[in-house]
């Protein structure tokens, strides 16, 4: 999952910097109470900000529409801190920070080391791995181990930490979301990696993985995004496919609409993406761009901050083609959809995703979508030609010539992007997303078997598989 927002949590290792941290530690926000009859939710996501990747996106609106269901929420959060809304209740869960701007990979005083938890971060953020989830979910017990009688339940954002188990040990009822399995991520990343040491590296980066699978297996109930994630959850990280259901992401479809009053620039692509990794697949996507600049003028604007050096300005820098590309970071997610309004055509070129924000975003706003055929992505743009159009996987060809009927067929493009905004709304919102999670919880506490898919999906025009 993604937006316009800049990365290391797209789990690639990085390259460069690392987000941007607000320093200090904000004081805590308590929740509003619960309607009668609404629940006590601890949500926890080791990296809060929706500037940060889909994770943050999916707390801040998840969270949102959980309260306006009655229910109340805090949540618990290391940096980069959440943007959260009216409500919605927050408890800073600090770590050392380690992956900051402008000081990525930096040594902390030694004032601010105060627990074990600080001194193994350190260690191994020295020894080139990350671990953030881990120490996160150490701190976050902790912080709940006191505060027993204030929740009903515990809900995790794929944090997947080890002290998830000892959440469970204490007695808290949990659930936990898994966007998609991250073995993924890492086999991409060591497909591309050049050298022994650059394959070592990552090797390393990806260390959490092994943790991860463990505490998923033990967990009694995920909620996946989609069927895709969920098939592959199941073959790649051994969780039994009964223990999960699928709640697909929603967007905000009042603020990512169709904007009649802002004009189409002709040629203007526009694609989304959070972290300068392989599986994002800007690099196919540029390569597109050259392809499509023969003979007609063209811009590509990336919304995303590429790593100074990385792979994708590499790519740009020789292809020759900084003049027709723009990145754009930093955006509100109005400006993101005054964006898509200029667009003629919005690009999804990942290599993978479990699911994938940035096509509902782009759909939700009648702009027509091209996308590759890469993990759920078929599952959430629907039927090629009719909502949109898909092609195979890191296929720069098959891209330009996607990108090209879009382009020279107005009433394709038109077409396209009715039927998106049409799906997103039979289909793909927060309010749904909150219905069917809010399910979840009442039938963890009821003590039910989890559903093979939420009535709530079912309502909305989805299926069980």
């Amino acid at each position: 999952m993604a937006d316009a927002r800049d990365t290391v949590g797209g789990y690639g290792p990085p390259e460069g910097s690392g987000p941007l941290a607000s320093p200090g530690v904000p004081p805590r926000v308590a929740p509003a109470p619960p309607a009668p009859g609404g629940l006590r939710i601890a949500f926890l996501v080791y990296r809060g900000n929706p500037r940060c990747g889909g994770q943050g996106v999916y707390t801040r609106h998840l969270a949102r529409e959980l309260v306006a269901l009655g229910h109340s929420v805090e949540v618990f959060a290391g940096q980069p801190w959440p943007v959260l809304d009216e409500g919605v209740g927050f408890t800073p869960v600090p770590s050392l920070d380690l992956y900051r701007e402008p000081d990525p990979f930096r040594v902390p005083r030694p004032s601010e080391f105060r627990s074990r938890e600080d001194i193994y971060e350190f260690a191994v953020m020295c020894s080139a791995g990350f671990p953030e989830p881990r120490t996160f979910s150490l701190r976050a017990r902790r912080l709940l181990r006191e505060r027993m009688d204030e929740f009903d339940l515990v809900h995790d954002n794929q944090c997947l930490g080890s002290g998830l188990l000892g959440m469970l040990s204490d007695g808290w009822p949990m659930l936990a979301t898994l966007h998609h399995p991250i073995t993924v991520d890492r086999e991409l990343a060591l497909a591309h990696a050049g050298g022994p040491w650059k394959r070592f590296t990552t090797r390393r980066w990806f260390g959490f993985l092994g943790m991860q699978a463990r505490v998923a297996r033990k967990l009694p109930r995920i909620v996946t995004v989609s069927e895709s994630s969920k098939k592959d959850i199941a073959a790649q990280m051994g969780v039994d496919p009964e223990r999960m259901t699928v709640v697909p992401v929603g967007v905000d479809h009042t603020v990512f609409r169709p904007r009649p009053d802002i004009q189409q620039v002709k040629g203007r692509i526009m694609v989304t993406s959070s972290s300068d990794v392989p599986m994002k697949g800007l690099v196919p996507l540029l390569k597109a761009v050259e392809i499509l600049r023969a003979g007609r003028e063209l811009e590509l604007v990336v919304i995303g901050r590429p790593q100074p050096g990385g792979r994708v300005a590499r790519t740009i820098e020789r292809l020759g083609l900084a003049p027709v590309v723009r990145c754009v970071s930093g955006v509100s997610d109005d400006e993101l959809a005054c964006l898509y309004g200029e667009a003629e055509v919005a690009v999804v070129p990942s290599l993978y995703e479990g699911f994938s924000l940035p096509a509902i975003e782009a759909m939700a706003c009648g702009v027509p979508v091209v996308a590759t055929t890469g993990g759920a992505l078929p599952e959430v743009v629907g039927t090629d030609g009719e909502t949109g159009l898909l092609v195979s996987p890191d296929d720069p060809g098959a891209l330009a010539r996607a990108i090209g009927r879009v382009l020279d067929d107005p009433a394709l493009g038109a077409r396209l992007g009715a039927g998106g905004r049409s799906r997103v709304l039979g289909l793909y919102t927060w309010q749904a997303t909150a219905r069917g999670t809010a399910e979840i919880y009442e039938s963890i506490l009821a003590g039910r078997a989890m559903p093979a898919a939420t009535a709530a999906f079912v309502a909305s025009g989805g299926h069980a598989c």
